[in-house]
């Protein structure tokens, strides 16, 4: 199996996280490229015809190959893992899912204008407005996270999977442009369940040799 991506893409990082709760080694169980951004590679002839949207992950396995980073890490937690990351039952299936999609389509939706604003664009260019929005947004849709994590470890019961993954990381970026960017950002608010989660989920070896 191939990755490519660079280490540092969010995306990425869902699809490396993955593999290593699964206890899949790169070098041994996989092989990562580097590709995106200053790696380049993904504008280039040979990647367009793997993902024609030029972008980072693709996946290629024999003959397969597959691309979306959430469709990548049902992929592989659905093939490997025996069900530990992403149940087989459908309604436990569908809950990790539909937070996997919030996830891309109204967190990531939100965080990423903060994130691109303040990481990407030119100090001349930067919209602070925005910015400023999109992360106070965020915060309030975080709130709605916390309240459920107040009542349980992780995002679907009492085991982490690939909803964990997904939100997780999106966590990971919010939590660290509000302590990176403090004469930017207003103090976000206080979300202890949230905190403790993101904590509890940082903290795991996986995540450290993904991620971190």
């Amino acid at each position: 199996m191939k990755i490519y991506g660079r280490r540092s893409s969010i995306n990425v990082q869902k699809v490396t996280w993955c593999l290593a709760e699964l206890d899949l080694i790169e070098g041994r169980d996989y092989e990562r490229i580097d590709a995106g951004l200053d790696f380049g590679v993904n504008n280039t002839p040979e990647y367009l015809k793997l993902n024609f949207n030029g972008l980072v992950p693709a996946l290629i396995e024999d003959d397969f190959v597959l691309w979306e980073s959430n469709a990548i890490v049902r992929y592989i937690a659905s093939t490997r893992g025996d069900g530990i990351l992403l149940p087989a039952d459908p309604k436990g299936r569908a809950d990790c899912e539909r937070w996997m999609d919030w996830q891309l389509a109204t967190l990531w939706t939100t965080l990423r204008v903060t994130f691109l604003g303040l990481t990407r664009t030119p100090e001349p260019q930067r919209n602070y407005e925005a910015i400023k929005k999109a992360h106070q947004e965020a915060s309030r849709l975080l709130t709605f996270v916390d309240e459920l994590l107040s009542r349980q470890a992780y995002l679907t019961g009492p085991n982490l999977t690939v909803a964990d993954i997904a939100v997780g990381l999106a966590v990971h970026r919010w939590k660290g442009l509000a302590d990176g960017y403090p004469q930017v950002l207003a103090q976000p608010p206080v979300l202890p369940s949230l905190l403790a989660w993101h904590s509890k989920i940082t903290e795991r070896p996986a995540f450290k040799s993904a991620v971190a």
